[in-house]
């Protein structure tokens, strides 16, 4: 494969020279002609080092990188790549007690700009670039060689992807392999849920919080739950499995509550207590009356961007705010953060000012993050974006 060539303004390298992968438009000094929208390009420095190699796309971010090391990029290279980021789930392919895990995590696995997610013999892509979309039928191929339990595969990148190359590539959300005819609940740690990954959010499930859901099931035993922006209920389906005495389980969304409720009919034991809301969580605590011993804040992300920061703050705290004082002395709160620009430090210092604010007691019981199949990659701090506190309050 023939590679195009991006080179950078004087003084523009120093991210990428520290590893990081991505590259926005106001770094870059000449591109070379004839390079379009998903071609695979050679990043070099003004003085003409060689930095990376990486997808090009007309906009802000303008090049992902994926590899640093000059070499050919053909099927062999992706293979290998591919590979690679399957060997790491190991654990994973052949336990029948956890078939929902991530399969590929974009720059945690060297691979930005592209997200597989595996339920029950289904995988899940959604790319986040035009380049890696281009490629998806060899990713396709080789997902089939390396997998053998694979029965389907489900490209979902129209939800992701800008809509210029929906349009100029008539992008749509299909089955690239196999169907949905036989889909059938997937596990994890045993806890079974229905996975809709053509109307649900993201790629259907929201992966990254299995361990936390876990360590909430451990605690759920004789305990009343507020689940909280609880979207298809893999928090509340822990907690009641776990022998919890009641669960309500809030979302502003009707749609996510109707996935939530196949989800609770899939729950053998049919002693359990629980109620579906349909509210918005800010509202909905600030009036609550009811003794909880465990509220659960998963908000969405409150901030894509750094311009949005200091809006998401106030949100974060606002919401933290109102169920700190709402939660009964004693009780604990698992709260969240998905939003890449806010830092552990950041948020958990919005919890202290909250804290401070109220006059309330607060101690931390867990730092809580995202599991190892969503690798953080060290030179891109914003690969951990999953952070979240267990706070006992008094």
């Amino acid at each position: 494969m023939n590679l195009g060539k991006v080179i950078l303004k004087p003084a523009k390298d120093k991210s990428i020279k520290r590893f990081h992968p991505w590259i926005f438009s106001n770094a870059i000094k000449e591109i070379q002609q004839g390079v379009k929208d998903g071609d695979a390009v050679e990043v070099f420095s003004n003085k003409g080092k060689y930095l990376g190699t990486g997808h090009y796309q007309q906009e802000n971010l303008c090049v992902r990188i994926f590899e640093f090391r000059q070499q050919p990029i053909d099927e062999k290279y992706w293979k290998l790549k591919i590979e690679l980021a399957i060997n790491n789930r190991k654990e994973f392919i052949d336990n029948a007690n956890t078939t929902i895990f991530r399969l590929i995590h974009a720059e945690g696995d060297d691979l930005s700009g592209l997200i597989i997610d595996f339920y029950n013999g289904t995988a899940v892509i959604q790319c986040h670039s035009i380049g890696m979309w281009l490629i998806k039928d060899l990713i396709c191929t080789i997902l089939r060689e390396r997998l053998p339990n694979i029965d389907a595969i489900y490209d979902k990148s129209s939800d992701s992807l800008d809509q210029k190359y929906q349009t100029n590539y008539s992008i749509e959300n299909t089955y690239l392999f196999g169907n949905d005819i036989n889909r059938a609940p997937a596990k994890e740690n045993n806890n079974s849920f229905s996975i809709n990954w053509i109307n649900g959010q993201k790629t259907g499930f929201f992966i990254d919080q299995r361990e936390n859901r876990k360590l909430l099931g451990e605690i759920s035993k004789d305990k009343k739950i507020l689940n909280t922006f609880c979207y298809s209920g893999g928090f509340s389906i822990y907690a009641l499995n776990n022998g919890a005495k009641e669960v309500h389980s809030l979302d502003s969304s009707k749609k996510a509550i109707d996935l939530l409720e196949k989800n609770i009919a899939l729950i053998n034991n049919k002693n359990i207590k629980h109620k579906s809301i349909v509210a918005d969580a800010m509202e909905y605590i600030k009036d609550i009356n009811e003794d909880y011993d465990i509220i659960i804040l998963d908000p969405p992300a409150f901030a894509k961007h750094m311009s949005a920061k200091h809006k998401a703050i106030q949100g974060y705290k606002r919401l933290n705010s109102r169920a700190i004082e709402k939660i009964k002395p004693g009780g604990i709160i698992f709260t969240f953060s998905c939003s890449q620009v806010i830092s552990k430090e950041l948020f958990r210092n919005t919890i202290l000012s909250v804290g401070i604010a109220l006059e309330r007691k607060i101690k931390i019981l867990n730092q809580l993050h995202q599991p190892a199949d969503h690798p953080i990659n060290i030179f891109h701090p914003e690969s951990e974006y999953l952070k979240g506190l267990v706070i006992q309050v008094f």
